[in-house]
């Protein structure tokens, strides 16, 4: 008998019930170690929740939800999301982001959700980090990605590629330079080592391979950090800066744009790592993969991001 007395609730939100979020925050709701360090409670659907919970064998009966958006089970299909699973994920982020708001619960995990659905259902958010940063009225937030391996904070996150340069600020570098060390202060003995990627191939080359982004944006924020006391290298050439070298002599990347740390990030810890919101007044912690349609509903997904992605929520609970 586990007894939740003390114990951190945390919000699991399933993400897109047509994918594999649902199976996976059911599974490891499910699991012992888990139960003995957090209270999880999932957002999502009941219905749904509870049908797919039946296909892949697990006792719903022991699991605490909170029963959000509208999603009848008898229409959703495997694989196929669409306005009405998009709408029903995004119910279930805003009710978890309202319960942390108001200290029902200690931490939100959130599940992949699919983007694309999310626009179906005429939601403007291009994702989790945009509507949280949104609903807590926060300006200055980052995301980055962690794992035992490698961890990358962003400078922008869910852009097109061809806007990265006009939409980079020497404040948008320098505030993920900040969050980026703060995050690994603890992992770090309080002397975080943060390594800056620039924008160009060679970063840059001195300026003949860039319109000037590392000597205009990058390199000032790197220079403003240094004064503060932060220990930065950089900008480096991103084709070179990801080695195992690279990776020993750093704390925390930080990356220019969206695929600059999610390539190498996935390439060495794709199972394990985890999203996390920086500079938001609440914990958020999420898996780092995408909802899986043509896995979903078959036991074939694997659940080790989302217990990752758990645990720091319990550890950054307790901070």
């Amino acid at each position: 008998m586990i007894n939740h007395r003390s114990k951190p609730q945390i919000a699991i939100t399933v993400g897109d019930v047509a994918g594999i979020g649902p199976e996976l925050a059911i599974h490891c709701a499910l699991q012992l170690p888990v139960l003995r360090r957090c209270k999880p409670i999932l957002y999502g659907p009941r219905g749904a929740l509870a049908r797919i919970a039946e296909i892949r064998g697990f006792d719903f009966g022991q699991i605490e939800f909170r029963d959000t958006g509208t999603c009848p089970p008898a229409e959703i299909k495997r694989g196929r999301f669409d306005d009405v699973t998009g709408r029903a994920s995004f119910e279930a982020v805003e009710r978890a982001i309202e319960d942390a708001k108001s200290g029902a619960v200690a931490a939100i995990v959130t599940g992949p959700i699919q983007k694309e659905a999310w626009h179906l259902a005429g939601i403007s958010f291009p994702g989790h980090t945009e509507l949280l940063a949104d609903r807590l009225g926060v300006a200055d937030f980052c995301m980055m990605l962690t794992s035992p391996q490698i961890s990358c904070v962003l400078a922008t996150v869910h852009i097109p590629l061809a806007r990265v340069a006009s939409e980079l600020t020497v404040e948008k570098v320098l505030r993920a330079i900040r969050l980026g060390a703060d995050a690994v202060k603890k992992r770090a003995n309080g002397r975080p080592r943060v390594t800056v990627c620039g924008l160009n191939p060679h970063a840059g080359e001195n300026g003949l391979l860039s319109l000037g982004e590392e000597a205009n944006l990058i390199e000032p924020a790197i220079e403003i950090s240094r004064r503060e006391g932060i220990e930065v290298v950089g900008p480096l050439s991103p084709d070179t800066a990801f080695t195992p070298a690279g990776r020993k002599a750093t704390d925390v990347f930080v990356c220019m744009y969206h695929d600059q740390g999610l390539i190498p990030l996935k390439a060495l810890a794709f199972d394990e790592a985890v999203n996390v919101t920086l500079g938001l007044p609440i914990v958020r912690t999420s898996v780092d993969h995408g909802t899986a349609m043509d896995l979903a509903w078959q036991g074939k997904a694997n659940p080790a991001s989302m217990l990752a992605a758990i645990e720091m929520a319990v550890e950054l609970a307790d901070e």
